[in-house]
């Protein structure tokens, strides 16, 4: 009896409880609501000072393409030190920078951004802008709606380098031999509007970018390709969006024999400098060599053994130089190149040729490398 009596007791305790328990809940989320009601009452009293419009926007735009939106912006109050941008809401873009460019005319913004188009599902962002200003006053933000792009996905033929630019062109290039059945061809590029590091070629043993400077206004690459020896001409093609037609690049094959290979040697300015002075001391040695047979005077021979001298110790290379272990041979001399290769011990392989702080190596599978200066050892 008194069990049951101490049940019933318990049982009253807790339904005395609950009623107190929804009490406090419900006030909780009555504080709550009323706390997110003056939130939402105090932005919405807040002064709207910024108008935004759309500028410029595109009718179409291309897969794999850049383009460009400006916006017009309208403050109609000069309390503010910048205005900030928020995007979201995007799909199928990349933005290509954190930061627009931006035009000041009267009191007008003109804010421009760069997009690149990953898919051909592709919508504009949604841009909210807001009033930056030293007093911390706060002023409402203002939004502008983005919407869905007409993406023009291309249809190429086979020999479609993924480049989509207003231009497109070739500051120079250069073939020489890689091996028994490869050549490499090394070429300079500069472009505008354009995506340059998708740049890739079809069908190539192999290939690879040296070097890279990206922008939406001009970029510039330096890329390798190893072909086939029997190949005679290297050619690829870019869609160009001036004239909205797709445009062939060529490329002749003529093997260069030079002994020295480099990104400079797209202009070779040091092998002549070279050549020209193995001219000179050849004419000097010549000049000599007729003194002599007029004067009948061997003293002149000096005419000849000197010039003769620097000749062969320019025009003949070292026959093997030492690696250190652990060097990364690379496959042009270019900082931050493509490394084909890292010495596991110290190597001794056959000297090729020489360029500022690089040394051209033949590798022990008749390759051609280049290794930096300090990676070679003194014997």
């Amino acid at each position: 009896m008194q069990l049951l009596l101490v049940g019933l007791f318990l049982v009253a305790t807790l339904f005395a409880n609950n009623p107190n328990t929804l009490d406090s809940n419900n006030s909780t989320d009555l504080k709550n609501n009323t706390k997110s009601s003056l939130e939402k009452e105090d932005t919405s009293n807040l002064q709207k000072v910024l108008y935004l419009s759309y500028k410029e926007t595109p009718t179409r735009v291309i897969k794999g393409g850049i383009f460009k939106v400006t916006i017009k912006s309208l403050s109609t109050t000069n309390d503010f030190t910048d205005i900030v941008y928020e995007l979201s809401n995007s799909r199928g873009l990349k933005l290509l920078s954190d930061f627009p460019a931006r035009e000041i005319d009267s009191r007008y913004y003109y804010e421009t951004f760069y997009f690149l188009v990953t898919s051909t599902n592709a919508r504009l962002p949604d841009f909210t802008a807001e009033l930056l200003n030293y007093n911390n006053k706060q002023f409402k933000k203002t939004l502008l709606e983005g919407n869905k792009l007409n993406v023009v996905e291309l249809n190429p033929k086979k020999n479609f380098s993924n480049i989509v630019a207003e231009s497109f062109s070739l500051i120079d290039y250069k073939t020489t031999s890689y091996d028994s059945t490869h050549n490499i061809i090394i070429f300079a590029a500069t472009a505008t509007n354009c995506d340059i590091a998708s740049f890739k070629l079809n069908n190539i043993y192999k290939q690879g970018i040296e070097s890279i400077v990206e922008s939406y206004f001009e970029s510039k690459i330096t890329y390798y390709a190893i072909v086939d020896k029997k190949m005679e001409n290297l050619a690829f093609s870019y869609f160009n969006l001036k004239n909205n037609k797709f445009e062939l690049i060529n490329i002749p094959i003529v093997v260069d024999d030079d002994s020295v290979t480099t990104q400079s040697d797209l202009k070779p300015t040091n092998q002549s400098r070279e050549r020209l002075k193995m001219t000179v001391a050849g004419a000097v040695a010549l000049v000599g060599f007729l003194i002599i047979l007029w004067r009948k005077k061997y003293i002149y021979l000096i005419l000849i053994i000197f010039p003769l001298a620097y000749i062969i110790y320019i025009g003949v290379p070292s026959k093997e130089v030492c690696i250190k272990q652990n060097s990364d041979i690379h496959l042009l001399p270019v900082i931050n190149g493509t490394i084909f290769e890292t010495t596991f011990e110290t190597y001794y392989l056959q000297k090729e040729g020489k360029a500022k702080n690089w040394t051209k190596v033949q590798l022990k599978n008749k390759k051609i490398g280049w290794v930096k200066d300090e990676d070679i050892c003194s014997r």
